[in-house]
C-alpha cells in the first residue's frame, strides 16, 4: 500500500515505526550524554585541573568572562546544548536543496557516533561537541520532516503520529540514564560516552534497514529531470512562514522551563535532594529516567484522553493544547518552588515534590512540544518542509541560550526566586499562544 494508507504500525504506516525507533535510539545516545554533561564539567572536567588537558580550552574559556566551576559548567551546557538546536536550521536546508533527507540523517548519524566516542578523551572534548553539533543539525529536521510525508494534508493522524514518534523519544531516554548515566557516573565518565556512541550506531542500522518503508523524496525526481526547479512559493505559502516566526519566539519561552530540567536542576538535585536509598545514593542522573517515564506515560494518558474526548466534542486545537500546556508547566514550576520553600535549614528535599513537578510537566510537556511540532508541519510550504522543522528546532536554540544564561545565575539567586522566574516566561509564553489563537488560529486551520 502507499505510505499514507498504511496501517501495519499500529494504525499508522510501517516507515513510522522504523523511524521512531531510530528516533528512540538516537535519543538515547543524544539525552545519555547530556544526562551526564553538565555534571561531567562541575564534578570532573572543570575540578582538579582536569581542564588543562583538553585541547584549546583556555581560549574557549576566554569567553565566558571569568566564570568558575558550576557557573561555567552551567554556561557550557547552555552553548552546546543551544547550538545544537541551532545547527538543525542549517541542516533542513542543506537537505531541501542539495543532498535529501536520508542522505542528510545518515551523515548525522555518522558524524555523531564519531561525537560520542570523541567525548572518552579528554583532549578531544571540544571536537567532541562540535562533531555532535554538526551531525545533530544534519540528523534532526531531517528525520522528522519524514513522518510528515508519511501522511496526506487532511490525515488526521499526523497530531497522533508525532505524538508516538515524542513517545518513542521519551523510551530512548528512559534507558539512556540507567545505563549512560549510571557507566559515567559509577564506572567512569567515559565509560558512559562511550555507550550513547554504541546507541547512535544502533540507531543508525535501524534507519537503514527502513529505506523502503519511507516516502520518496523530491530530490530524487529533480536528478532524474535537472531541468525540473521547485514550484515557487504562493502568497498563501509566505503567509503560513510568517506565522510559523511568530510562533518562534512564544515557542521558546515556553520551552525554557523543559530546558532547564538539563542544566540547573541537575546541579540543583545533586546538591540538595534526598537521593539516598537503602543506605545507597542513587545517581542523579537517574532524575533524567524519572521525568522520561513520566513523560512517556502521560504522553500515552494525553493521546489516549484526545481519541476518547473527540468523540463527544470538538479538541482544543494546536494553539488551544499550547494554551493549555502552558499552564500546567507553570504549576510544575510552582511544586519546585514549594520544594525550595520547603527545604529544612541544612536539610535535603525530599522527592514528592520533584516527583509532583514531574508528573505536572510532563503533562505541559505532552500538550507543547509534539502538538508544536505538529503545528509547523502542517503550516510549512512543501518546498521548504525540512526548512521549516529545522526553524522549529530553532525555539529550542534561543530557549536552551536562555536556560544557559539563566542557568549560570543559579547560585546567586535564591531557589524560590529562580523557579518563579520560569513559572513566570511560562505564563507568558501561554498568554501570547492565546492570543495567537484569537489573531491567527483560524485563518491557519484554513490555508493548512
Amino acid at each position: 500500500p502507499r505510505p499514507a494508507d498504511d496501517r501495519a504500525f499500529i494504525g499508522h504506516p510501517k516507515g513510522l515505526g522504523f523511524l521512531a525507533f531510530t528516533e528512540a535510539w538516537e535519543r538515547f545516545s543524544y539525552y545519555g550524554m547530556q544526562s551526564l554533561l553538565v555534571l561531567y564539567l562541575a564534578k570532573y572536567l572543570l575540578a582538579g585541573g582536569n581542564a588543562a588537558n583538553v585541547a584549546f580550552f583556555a581560549p574557549f574559556k576566554s569567553l565566558y568572562g571569568g566564570l568558575e566551576g558550576p557557573a561555567l559548567a552551567s554556561a557550557i551546557f547552555g552553548t552546546y546544548a543551544s547550538l545544537v538546536y541551532f545547527t538543525p536550521m542549517l541542516g533542513g536546508m542543506v537537505a531541501d536543496r542539495w543532498i535529501g533527507k536520508k542522505r542528510a540523517v545518515i551523515a548525522g548519524a555518522l558524524t555523531m557516533a564519531l561525537g560520542h566516542f570523541l567525548m572518552a578523551f579528554d583532549v578531544s572534548f571540544l571536537f567532541a561537541l562540535l562533531a555532535l553539533v554538526i551531525g545533530h543539525g544534519l540528523f534532526k529536521p531531517n528525520l522528522a520532516s519524514q513522518i510528515g510525508a508519511l501522511y496526506a494534508p487532511d490525515d488526521l493522524r499526523r497530531a497522533d503520529a508525532f505524538q508516538i514518534y515524542y513517545m518513542a523519544i521519551s523510551t530512548g531516554v528512559i534507558f539512556s540514564p540507567l545505563v549512560v548515566g549510571t557507566l559515567g557516573e559509577n564506572a567512569g565518565w567515559h565509560w558512559g560516552f562511550g555507550a550513547a556512541g554504541v546507541g547512535m550506531v544502533i540507531g543508525l542500522c535501524i534507519y537503514l534497514a527502513g529505506q523502503r518503508h519511507l516516502p520518496p523524496e523530491h530530490m530524487q525526481a529533480r536528478r532524474r529531470d535537472p531541468a525540473a526547479a521547485p514550484d515557487p512559493m504562493s502568497a498563501a505559502d509566505w503567509r503560513m512562514f510568517g506565522v510559523v516566526m511568530l510562533l518562534l519566539p512564544v515557542l521558546a519561552l515556553a520551552l525554557v522551563p523543559n530546558q532547564e530540567i538539563f542544566n540547573a536542576y541537575l546541579l540543583w538535585g545533586d546538591r540538595d535532594f534526598d537521593l539516598m536509598f537503602m543506605g545507597a545514593k542513587l545517581p542523579t542522573t537517574w532524575l533524567i529516567t524519572l521525568d522520561a517515564i513520566t513523560s512517556t506515560v502521560l504522553m500515552a494518558a494525553v493521546v489516549l484522553f484526545y481519541r476518547l474526548y473527540g468523540k463527544r466534542r470538538a479538541e482544543p486545537d494546536e494553539f488551544g493544547k499550547m494554551v493549555i500546556g502552558c499552564g500546567f508547566v507553570v504549576l510544575g514550576m510552582l511544586c519546585l518552588f514549594a520544594a525550595a520553600a520547603t527545604q529544612p535549614v541544612g536539610g535535603k528535599i525530599g522527592l514528592f515534590w520533584p516527583v509532583a513537578f514531574h508528573v505536572i510537566n510532563s503533562i505541559g510537556f505532552a500538550h507543547v512540544m509534539p502538538v508544536a511540532l505538529a503545528l509547523f508541519v502542517k503550516l510549512a510550504p512543501r518546498q521548504i518542509a525540512s526548512t521549516v522543522v529545522g526553524l522549529y528546532s530553532l525555539a529550542f536554540f534561543i530557549a536552551t541560550a536562555l536556560t544557559g544564561w539563566i542557568g549560570s545565575r543559579f547560585d546567586t539567586m535564591a531557589p524560590t526566586q529562580f523557579w518563579l522566574l520560569h513559572a513566570g516566561l511560562a505564563g507568558v509564553a501561554g498568554l501570547a499562544f492565546w492570543g495567537l489563537k484569537l489573531a491567527l488560529g483560524r485563518r491557519a486551520a484554513v490555508a493548512a
